[in-house]
């Protein structure tokens, strides 16, 4: 496939050759050319590639009382372990979503809230941080009758006037550009797009840095060793720590809730993980080839726990806890929404089979159930916390009744 002129002239004008950090920054987030920065990519069960909100509203549904516990803890003035006794508070708050794609979970999510929580509603704000316009685009027409106040921003712009709230970072951590490192067999050496007669090629460039080098030892992969042999390649996750830190400028104080493919460190870089996680995505299809038509998939590797863990903490959050989604949605009340739509009237049974067929996924291992949650949380001094009150505990991780 040829490369496209706008590709070309870059690639020329780099000197023919870009870490693969940069090219899969441009591929996803050029605005002009890159799949989500144009709004190329369609999220849906007929689009590019299906979400868990894309499904239908039973996953808002069940996330709704995580979120809505957050808040009203969020809103009591001032805070106890006793969340139950005491009236919401005067504090504007605000349910703050990155990457919203469709826009379809943020008004699930409003809709939800309005519905069960009405006077927690009453004072909470939508907030979506969405950097490229042309997902924008559809999802202001989206939330165009959204029933909470809705607004778009960035994390600079928030962090002038910090908000008091929870962010929710569903499916976005993944699409953060990576950066590949191919083993020599002796050394690390970072991957390369380059341009070679016309065609595009991964190539590995020069040796890391020793300083780069040493913090792939926390990761077990320093040295490579006989058990990384040459041309094992994998991807490691620099945009994680600048992330976080602009997102928890944003807020001061709230919780983070973190929902993605990821992995431990020790099963991410196993030696016969040989190619890492990188995949493309694009009509329900995937592929192992990054390169492409180059702005017309989606681009998407794992998460690594540890690494985001440790970012986290480096930038001023404090870990809540962690699960896979099928336990999450479990504690939530999955299995008791599944059982309650043999009792629902007035849906036909087409309708019903959809939706069971939708909750089943959501918690199949083999489907979406084993997408791993991560809760974080961070005080008004942004700096080092205390240990969490009780309360904080999120409900997905809360032990059984």
């Amino acid at each position: 496939m040829p490369v496209p002129a706008w590709l070309q002239q870059r690639l020329e004008a780099a000197g023919g050759s870009v870490p693969f950090a940069r090219y899969m920054d441009w591929a996803l987030h050029d605005p002009e050319h890159g799949a989500y920065g144009a709004g190329r990519l369609r999220i849906g069960r007929h689009g590019d590639f299906a979400t868990a909100p894309s499904l239908g509203a039973d996953f808002a549904g069940l996330l709704a009382a995580q979120v809505a516990q957050w808040l009203k803890e969020l809103a009591l003035d001032p805070p106890t372990q006793d969340t139950s006794s005491q009236e919401i508070g005067s504090s504007r708050l605000s349910l703050i979503e990155t990457g919203p794609g469709e826009g379809d979970l943020a008004g699930q999510l409003a809709a939800a809230l309005v519905d069960g929580w009405p006077l927690l509603a009453a004072c909470t704000e939508l907030v979506l941080v969405e950097p490229n316009a042309g997902m924008a685009a559809r999802q202001r027409q989206r939330l165009e009758d959204c029933p909470l106040p809705v607004r778009w921003s960035s994390f600079e712009e928030l962090a002038a006037r910090p908000l008091r709230g929870v962010v929710l970072a569903h499916e976005v951590l993944d699409a953060l550009a990576v950066e590949r490192i191919v083993s020599s067999g002796a050394g690390w050496r970072q991957q390369l797009v380059t341009l070679q007669q016309g065609t595009l090629r991964l190539e590995p460039g020069g040796p890391l840095e020793p300083a780069a080098a040493a913090r792939l030892q926390p990761l077990g992969l320093q040295p490579p060793g006989e058990q990384r042999p040459p041309g094992w390649c994998t991807e490691l996750h620099p945009g994680l720590e600048p992330w976080l830190a602009a997102c928890g400028a944003a807020l001061r104080c709230g919780r983070l809730l973190v929902v993605d493919y990821a992995l431990e460190a020790w099963r991410y870089y196993a030696p016969q993980r040989s190619n890492g996680t990188l995949m493309a995505y694009r009509g329900q299809q995937a592929s192992s080839d990054p390169l492409a038509d180059p702005g017309h998939w989606d681009l998407t590797a794992h998460l690594c726990i540890d690494s985001l863990v440790a970012a986290a903490s480096a930038s001023g959050w404090q870990l809540l806890g962690q699960c896979r989604q099928g336990e999450a949605l479990l504690a939530l009340g999955l299995a008791e929404r599944l059982h309650g739509l043999q009792h629902q009237g007035g849906a036909g049974l087409g309708e019903l089979l959809a939706r069971r067929e939708a909750l089943l996924r959501l918690v199949d291992p083999a489907a979406l159930g084993d997408f791993r949650w991560l809760a974080f949380a961070r005080g008004e001094s942004g700096a080092d916390q205390a240990q969490p009150r009780s309360g904080d505990t999120p409900l997905f991780l809360a032990e059984p009744a």
